[in-house]
C-alpha cells in the first residue's frame, strides 16, 4: 500500500505545519484573555500529533482515528475559554486553527468521501456552536465549515481513486507475469508434449487396429492441449472467473467450442458450478451417442445474463424421458446439470426431438 502510505505521510506534514501555524496565531496575538490556557492546549495538540504520527505510521483503525476526533472537539471547544468573549468581534481564530483539519483528512483517506464529510460536518458544527449564536452570522466561520467540507469530500474521493487505480496496476502486473509464464510453458510443451502426441496419433493411423483408438485419443489430447496454451487464462479479477477460458478446454477432436473474445466473467463459485454442467452435458453427449459423436459448445453474453449452449447430432431424447429420469432419483440430468444451474440462480432448457440431436440451453444471471 505505498500510495496510501504516501497519504498518511502528507497528512503528519500537515498536522506539524498547522500546529506550527497555531503556535504563531498564539505568539502573535495579544488578544487571548488566558494565553496560559492556550498554551497548555498547545501542549496537548503537540503530543497527540506525535502520538498520532507514530500511530498512523504503523496501523490504522477506526477507533484510532474516533479518539483522534474526539481529542481533537476537546481541544476545540476549548476555544471561548481561552479566547475570552470578545474573541470573535475581535476576528481571532480558535486555539486549534487549522489543526482542526487533520481528522477530516485521516477520514477520508481512511473511509473515502463519506467519511471525510462526515468527520468536516461533526468538526464544523462544534466550531460554529462554540462561537455563540451572536457569531453565528459571520462569514468568516460559515466559509470555513464549508471549505472543511469540501477538503473532506475531494481528499476522500481522491485517495479511493488512487487506491483503486493501486490495485489496477497490481492486478495488471500480476497478470503480464502470469501471461510470461504460461507463453514460457506453452513454447515448452509445444516442444515435447506436442511433438510426441502428434507422433502418436500418425503412428497409430498408420498401424490400425487398437493403435488406431489410441491414435485417435492422442489426437484428441494434441486439440486440448493446444486450445488450452492458446486461450486466455481465467484470471480472478475481484472474484470473477472468465467462463468463456474454461469452457475452451473443452475442445478436443468431437467438441467444438465457440466463445466471444471479450471475457464471459462470473463469480468465480457460480463459475464452477457452470462448467460442471457443461461438462456433465458433453458426458452425457458420449455416453448415449458415442465416443465419436460430435458436439457443439456456444456461448454469449446478452442483457445482463450468459448463454451456453450444448448441441449434438444424436439420436434424440423421446418425449418424457427427461421427466421419466428425474421421477426415476437418476442424478444426471436431475443434478449434474439442472441442479447446478438452478442453484445459482440460472434455468435450463431441453431442445430434443428423435433423430434430430438434443440442444440443451443454460442461461445463467451476471450478478451486478
Amino acid at each position: 500500500m505505498g500510495i496510501e502510505q504516501s497519504f498518511w505521510r502528507a497528512i503528519a506534514v500537515y498536522r506539524v505545519a498547522s500546529l506550527g501555524y497555531a503556535v504563531l496565531l498564539l505568539v502573535m496575538s495579544g488578544g487571548y484573555q488566558r494565553p496560559v490556557a492556550g498554551w497548555l492546549v498547545i501542549g496537548v495538540m503537540a503530543v497527540w500529533t506525535a502520538i498520532t504520527t507514530v500511530a498512523c505510521a504503523r496501523r490504522r483503525s477506526r477507533a484510532l482515528l474516533a479518539v483522534d476526533l474526539l481529542v481533537t472537539l476537546a481541544c476545540l471547544l476549548t476555544s471561548p475559554y481561552v479566547q475570552g468573549t470578545e474573541a470573535g468581534r475581535a476576528g481571532l481564530m480558535p486555539v486549534t486553527a487549522t489543526w482542526v483539519g487533520g481528522p477530516v483528512l485521516a477520514w477520508a483517506v481512511h473511509g473515502g468521501r463519506r467519511a471525510g464529510a462526515v468527520a468536516a460536518i461533526i468538526l464544523s458544527m462544534a466550531d460554529l456552536w462554540s462561537r455563540g449564536p451572536q457569531e453565528f452570522n459571520l462569514s468568516v466561520p460559515v466559509n470555513g465549515a464549508v471549505l472543511l467540507i469540501l477538503a473532506g469530500v475531494v481528499v476522500g474521493h481522491v485517495a479511493r481513486l488512487t487506491k483503486e487505480a493501486e490495485e489496477r496496476l497490481q492486478r495488471a502486473a500480476e497478470m503480464e507475469a502470469a501471461q510470461r509464464e504460461r507463453e514460457r510453458l506453452a513454447r515448452g510443451i509445444h516442444d515435447s508434449v506436442l511433438q510426441v502426441l502428434a507422433l502418436v496419433q500418425r503412428r497409430g493411423l498408420e498401424i490400425g487396429g487398437e493403435a488406431a483408438e489410441l491414435g485417435r485419443l492422442a489426437g484428441e489430447q494434441e486439440a486440448a492441449v493446444r486450445e488450452l496454451i492458446r486461450s486466455e487464462p481465467a484470471t480472478a479479477e475481484r472474484g470473477l472467473v472468465d467462463v468463456g477460458a474454461g469452457l475452451r478446454r473443452f475442445t478436443s477432436a468431437t467438441v467444438t467450442v465457440s466463445a466471444p473474445a471479450t471475457p464471459l466473467r462470473l463469480p468465480a463459485a457460480r463459475a464452477g458450478e457452470v462448467l460442471a454442467a457443461v461438462g456433465a452435458a458433453l458426458d452425457n453427449v458420449r455416453r448415449h451417442c458415442g465416443e465419436d459423436a460430435r458436439a457443439w459448445v456456444f456461448a454469449e453474453e446478452d442483457g445482463g445474463t450468459v448463454t451456453i449452449t450444448v448441441r449434438d447430432e444424436g439420436p434424440g431424447i423421446p418425449d418424457g424421458r427427461i421427466e421419466q429420469a428425474e421421477a426415476e432419483g437418476r442424478i444426471g440430468i436431475a443434478r449434474s446439470i439442472k441442479g447446478r444451474i438452478e442453484g445459482v440462480g440460472g434455468t435450463v432448457a431441453f431442445t430434443s426431438a428423435p433423430g434430430q440431436g438434443t440442444e440443451v440451453e443454460f442461461v445463467i444471471p451476471v450478478p451486478v
